[in-house]
């Protein structure tokens, strides 16, 4: 079948199963050949071809509600409804983005790229069908990773509750970005063992009805039997005591038990649970026998052979490491030390400090809010806790930063990892944010380093530091390789450093925009224009010695931030500069404006938003010719 041509789901209603199973290979070829060039969540989406295929044979895509959790597995849906043809333009600038995207489809009804929202988004659409008095199927999509979130187990008890018709799927894999803990995982693992269970339970309620009831005994102990049967059958029924019809488990790639379980499930009467087991990778060896989340997401990779495509030149050690391996390096002389990580301990490189040290690391699933309120119970018992989180999933665990680490004023060092934009996975994943919700926060101390060398020194001053909590960002991707110091040391807090001095004008930035304000000052020299750069590591608390001789100065100031610019660094500068007086002051700002960042490489963003060392040049000459016409 030509995968170009497919305009929407229609045409999979008159297919066979056979003609599915073909289709399904099809699916597989296309979508191995396709990421092996742009990369992007190849498991997880090789993992739900058959699964995709009959909720779209079996529903009616856009009116039947389909939601993705995460969405990182929705490949195989946008190929059903219609982008086959846009997937050389994957996760790249103004191209197909990776998660579903309301603008690209009308099948696409919920946009993610964090887990554990669909089982709430689709609680809402379920209300709303019944309040406008419509006729339609609501079906999230989950996986048994995104279940452990505790979003997800709200939603369930509400859902429960309320019981109101809806057809979960829990596209359970045994595994999600690392493999899965906690006991739920273990009442799946027993799940997945123990066979069908409604259908041996239905069977039984027909068998005792045709038997005479003797003396009514028979009668009245029924439900009692089943119930019996159900706890027989499956140690603790978790689902079924939530209030949902539980479904199970389920072979995903089998069309005929898909098609069978989606009949009943829609002859149901509220809340129904599909135990749908499928194989992460299926199709590919090299992610089918993945084991440490390696192919769940990868960039370009060699079809023959799986193995990944490698730059030219030896890349120095990505940031996650370096971070990471310091914090290893350290828990050798200070037991106090213990990592904790919301199901990150690949991509935040931890596999080195599990190795070494398995009774101070843990992974605690997705649950990001529990993981900073645990590392505040570590903290009050005089430890050093380690919290390893994406800017943007720390984003979830706001309340627990105020409430339970800054408040109580708790020694807890949180390494913020893909700080500043992230490329291919967009909008949903840029950490722009961070610098804004976490500025005004009392108590907090947040650093930058602009290279590693400090970036070791600044994790080495976090985990010395017993004033409080204190959060280092640090980007994706890979450092400069410059030269590292062998001695650690600590960094005096809120000191910034001048990388060059200047007097017509002052760059204060830091992290991943230093090089930039570097290569503009070097730039405006040969100008005749002399430029300050400070390398603000210091977010807060500012270097308010240095920031206030700057403006002593009288000299014009340019902020630069790979974060968003209202609340951010260039704010509190602002904000120094009135609240002392300084209200003459020339203070432009860069950074990133009041728009969420779409997907795309790093420079082709950067250059949209005008986050360029040209715009830098430009702003600089703009605020010495005024100075000098005032002047």
């Amino acid at each position: 079948m030509d995968l170009l041509s497919i305009k929407d789901p229609s045409f999979l209603k008159g297919m066979s199963n056979k003609e599915l199973e073909a289709l399904s290979q099809e699916i597989r070829q296309f979508l191995i050949e396709k990421l092996s060039a742009t990369g992007g969540h190849i498991g997880p989406n090789l993992g739900v071809v058959e699964l995709t295929i009959a909720l779209h044979k079996c529903f009616d895509s856009p009116k039947d509600k389909i939601l993705w959790d995460v969405g990182h597995q929705s490949y195989v849906h946008k190929i059903l409804t219609g982008r086959a043809c846009e997937f050389d333009t994957l996760r790249q600038f103004k191209g197909l983005c990776g998660f579903p995207k309301r603008i690209e489809s009308e099948h696409d009804v919920w946009e993610t790229g964090h887990s554990s929202t669909s089982l709430s988004a689709a609680m809402g659409m379920a209300i709303a069908r019944d309040l406008k008095k419509e006729k339609s199927f609501v079906l999230p999509v989950i996986g048994d990773g995104a279940l452990t979130g505790g979003m997800a187990l709200e939603a369930l008890n509400h859902i429960g509750h309320e019981k109101k018709d809806m057809i979960v799927i829990l596209n359970d894999n045994e595994m999600s970005i690392a493999p899965n803990v906690g006991a739920l995982h273990n009442i799946l693992s027993q799940l997945r063992t123990a066979g069908k269970y409604q259908w041996v339970k239905d069977e039984l309620e027909v068998l005792l009805k045709k038997v005479p009831a003797v003396g009514g005994v028979l009668a009245a102990t029924a439900e009692r039997i089943k119930d019996s049967l159900k706890y027989l059958l499956v140690s603790g029924m978790f689902f079924e005591e939530l209030g949902f019809t539980y479904l199970g488990p389920i072979d995903g790639h089998n069309f005929e038990d898909l098609f069978e379980n989606f009949s009943y499930a829609k002859k149901t009467e509220g809340p129904v649970l599909l135990h749908v087991i499928t194989k992460k990778g299926k199709g590919f060896k090299p992610a089918e026998t993945d084991k440490t989340g390696t192919w769940h997401g990868t960039g370009p990779y060699k079809m023959d052979t799986g193995d990944f495509v490698k730059p030219n030149k030896k890349q120095p050690p990505a940031w996650s490491s370096l971070v990471s391996e310091t914090v290893r390096r350290m828990a050798g002389s200070d037991e106090r030390i213990v990592a904790i990580t919301p199901a990150m301990p690949v991509g935040s490189k931890l596999e080195g400090f599990a190795k070494e040290f398995p009774d101070r690391m843990y992974d605690v699933g997705i649950a990001e809010q529990h993981a900073a309120t645990v590392a505040a119970g570590l903290a009050t018992q005089n430890m050093k806790p380690f919290l390893a989180i994406y800017s943007t999933f720390l984003q979830r665990a706001y309340d627990q930063v105020v409430h339970d680490i800054a408040r109580q004023n708790l020694n807890v060092f949180i390494g913020i990892d893909r700080a500043g934009l992230v490329g291919a996975d967009g909008e949903t994943h840029q950490g722009v944010f961070d610098i804004a919700f976490l500025r005004h926060v009392p108590n907090i101390v947040l650093m930058m380093p602009k290279d590693e060398n400090e970036g070791q020194h600044m994790v080495y001053t976090a985990l010395t530091y017993d004033d409080g909590p204190i959060a280092m960002r640090f980007p994706r991707g890979n450092g400069l390789g410059v030269p590292m110091d062998e001695e650690l040391q600590s960094l005096p807090i809120g000191s910034w450093e001048v990388l060059k001095e200047g007097d017509d004008a002052a760059i204060l930035t830091f992290g991943t925009t230093v090089p930039m304000a570097m290569e503009a000052a070097e730039i405006l020299g040969k100008q005749g224009i002399s430029v300050k750069v400070v390398n603000a590591r210091f977010i807060k608390p500012m270097d308010e010695k240095m920031l206030s001789g700057i403006l002593d100065e009288n000299i014009p100031i340019l902020t630069i931030e790979e974060a968003v610019l209202q609340g951010g660094f260039g704010s509190s500068v602002l904000e120094y500069a009135h609240d002392k007086g300084y209200y003459y002051s020339q203070i432009d700002r860069m950074g990133i404006p009041d728009q969420f960042i779409e997907h795309g490489d790093v420079g082709s963003l950067l250059e949209e938003i005008g986050l360029t060392t040209e715009e830098v040049v430009k702003r600089v000459s703009i605020l010495a010719r005024k100075k000098q016409q005032r002047a």
